[in-house]
C-alpha cells in the first residue's frame, strides 16, 4: 500500500540522517583531537586533499559534461566554502564541540535570508517568525557583553553564514555545472588556499589572526590516525546524507539533522566538554526549533 511504503522509506531515510549525524560528530571528535597538536588549518588541508583525490578520481574515470558560463559565482562558492569551514574548525579546537555544531547549524536560517535576498525567493511569514527565533537563538547562545562578541562568536556566526552563501550559490551553479564541479571547487580552495596561507605566515606576525595563518607542522604518529579517521567519518556522513535525502523528504531530514548537535555535546562531553549552561541551552532550543520551522517551509 502507498501509505506503508511512504512510513517504511520515510524510517529509512530517518535512519540514515540519525547515523550521519552521529557519524558527523565522531568527525568533529577526531579532528578536536588532531588540532592538539596542529593547527585547524592544517585540519582543513588535510580534509580537503583527501576530497580532491576522490573527486579526481571520478572524474577521469567518468569526464565532466555542463555548459558552464559562471566562473566567478564558481569561485565565490569553494572560497566562501572554505572560509566557513576553517571558521567552523577552528571552533572545534577552541570551544566545546556542541557549541561549534549549534553556530554552524544557523546556516538554514541565513541561507533561507539569503535566497530571499539574491534568488528572490518568497517567504512567508512562518518563515520569518522562524528566522527571528534563531537570531534569538543565536543571541543566547552569544551572550553578548558590553565589550561585545568573542572571536569564537564571530567565528561561529560566520561559519553559519559562509556555509549559507556556499549553499545558495550552490542553488545557481547546479544550472550550469556539473555537481562533481561544484564540490571540486570547494575542496580545490580548501587545499591550494591552506598551501598559501602556509607560504605567507612567516612574513606575518598578528597573533590575533591564528585561524588564518599558521605554521605547518607534520603530523606525526597517532595524529595521522585521527586526520585519517576524521576523513573516513566526514566521507561517511556525507553518502549518508545523501541517501537520507534521496529517501525521505528533504523538510523531514532537515529537522533530522538537528541531532547532531545532541550527538556533538554527548561526544564532546566524553572529551572533557563541560555540560552546556541554562542560557546556551535555551539557545540551541531556539536555533534547532528555527531550523525545523525553516526546513518544514521548505
Amino acid at each position: 500500500m502507498p501509505s506503508r511504503n511512504y512510513f517504511e522509506n520515510m524510517n529509512k531515510g530517518v535512519k540514515y540522517m540519525l547515523v550521519a549525524s552521529f557519524t558527523f560528530a565522531i568527525m568533529g571528535a577526531f579532528a578536536k583531537l588532531a588540532s592538539e597538536s596542529v593547527s585547524s588549518l592544517e585540519v582543513v588541508f588535510f580534509r580537503n586533499l583527501a576530497g580532491v583525490v576522490i573527486i579526481g578520481f571520478a572524474i577521469l574515470k567518468n569526464p565532466m559534461t555542463h555548459k558552464g558560463g559562471k566562473p566567478f559565482l564558481l569561485f565565490f562558492r569553494g572560497f566562501i566554502g572554505f572560509l566557513a569551514l576553517l571558521a567552523f574548525f577552528y571552533n572545534i579546537a577552541h570551544i566545546s564541540l556542541g557549541d561549534a555544531m549549534t553556530y554552524s547549524k544557523t546556516s538554514p536560517i541565513f541561507t533561507a535570508v539569503f535566497a530571499f535576498v539574491f534568488l528572490q525567493e518568497k517567504l512567508n511569514y512562518k518563515t520569518w517568525v522562524a528566522i527571528s527565533v534563531g537570531f534569538i537563538g543565536i543571541v543566547f547562545i552569544t551572550q553578548p557583553s558590553s565589550l561585545g562578541l568573542s572571536k569564537y562568536d564571530l567565528l561561529g556566526i560566520f561559519s553559519g553564514v559562509g556555509a549559507a552563501l556556499a549553499y545558495t550559490s550552490v542553488r545557481e551553479l547546479k544550472n550550469y555545472y556539473d555537481t562533481r564541479a561544484i564540490v571540486l571547487s570547494f575542496m580545490l580552495s580548501g587545499t591550494v588556499g591552506p598551501i598559501i596561507l602556509f607560504l605567507i605566515y612567516p612574513y606575518f606576525n598578528a597573533p590575533e589572526l591564528d585561524f588564518l595563518l599558521s605554521d605547518f607542522i607534520l603530523p606525526k604518529g597517532i595524529i595521522w590516525f585521527y586526520l585519517t579517521a576524521m576523513g573516513i567519518f566526514a566521507t561517511i556522513s556525507q553518502v549518508l546524507m545523501t541517501k537520507a535525502y534521496g529517501e525521505t523528504k528533504a523538510g523531514i531530514i532537515g529537522a533530522v539533522s538537528y541531532s547532531n548537535i545532541l550527538f556533538s555535546i554527548i561526544v564532546g562531553m566524553i572529551l572533557g566538554d563541560s555540560f552546556p549552561s541554562v542560557s546556551t541551552n535555551f539557545g540551541i532550543f531556539l536555533i534547532v526549533f528555527a531550523g525545523i520551522m525553516v526546513a518544514k517551509a521548505k
